[in-house]
């Protein structure tokens, strides 16, 4: 890794669309407070709008974000109008639908005709008048289930210039193929990382032959999931983190960028040091050996 201060362009970049973005984001979802979708201790206001300015300084233009995330006292929408708007003209903030938590916290999955009023609220949050991107955020219950009903209603809001783009996440082949009949899908958003399952390394393929961005979430976490990173880094992590004089987490984010051009990772934290330590894994670069042993680490599940 090179000396200085590290940069997310250092990554690349790929197209969402007519949008370029570099490949290294960040995820908004560690914001709002000490636990994921408010069950611990609120952030610190001040601190989580600085970790956002600081993205932006450090060359991040793609964020990731939901109406859904949101603490007892701090909302992520609210942190980055708050924090960057007016908003930088080559910045791209892309948000997630279906989903939803009513204001005591409780979830809710909307129908296709509620999807409008959550876009609607991605709009006022954001203060913006259209949205980037909106992926259609596929229930677990329905990983066997159609999404042409939902996808359809986004499709139309697109076409009301609502939203720019469109796109999938935790989401299936099946699922890509009945939107991408429906629409244009610029990106693929499921859990991968460092000890995923084979069958979901074959959608990252598809999505690349088929010039689609896949986005990985929990590339950090791992199994750890919205609780985090845990001790869950197996020996092939470590290995090359010493090997680097890295985290663990840089390791991750390195091993999630090699995976194809068109694969985009989007780190998130409320802590500026992490911050720092996460764009920097863009200048991070791993042996064709280190990659195999991360791979093979993949198959035997880390």
């Amino acid at each position: 890794m090179t000396q200085g201060t590290p940069t997310a362009a250092a990554a690349g970049t790929w197209n969402l669309g007519d949008l370029t973005v570099n490949r290294l984001g960040f995820g908004t979802m560690r914001l709002t407070g000490s636990a994921a979708f408010g069950l611990g201790a609120p952030s610190d206001r001040a601190r989580s709008i600085g970790v956002l300015r600081r993205a932006i300084e450090l060359g991040v233009n793609h964020i990731d974000t939901a109406a859904f995330y949101f603490s007892s006292l701090r909302s992520a929408n609210e942190l980055i109008n708050r924090a960057l708007a007016p908003y930088p003209e080559d910045l791209v903030i892309a948000t997630k639908v279906w989903a939803g938590r009513d204001p005591s916290g409780a979830w809710w999955w909307a129908t296709p005709e509620q999807l409008r009023g959550q876009v609607e609220e991605n709009l006022r949050q954001l203060g913006r008048d259209h949205l980037d991107v909106v992926n259609l955020r596929v229930p677990p219950s329905h990983r066997s289930g159609s999404v042409a009903e939902h996808f359809g209603a986004l499709a139309d809001l697109r076409t009301a210039g609502l939203i720019r783009h469109l796109g999938i996440s935790n989401a299936t082949p099946e699922h890509l193929a009945e939107a991408r009949a429906i629409a244009p899908v610029v990106c693929v958003q499921n859990a991968y990382g460092v000890g995923a399952p084979a069958h979901e390394r074959d959608l990252l393929r598809a999505c690349g032959e088929q010039g689609i961005a896949y986005v990985p979430f929990y590339a950090i976490a791992g199994a750890g999931r919205e609780a985090g990173a845990g001790a869950t880094d197996g020996e092939a992590v470590l290995a090359v983190a010493r090997a680097h004089g890295v985290t663990p987490a840089q390791v991750r984010l390195a091993w999630t960028l090699r995976q194809g051009p068109h694969v985009l990772a989007i780190p998130g934290t409320g802590n500026p040091d992490h911050l720092v330590e996460n764009v920097a894994a863009a200048e991070l670069r791993l042996s064709d050996d280190e990659v195999s042993a991360l791979d093979a680490e993949e198959v035997s599940g880390g």
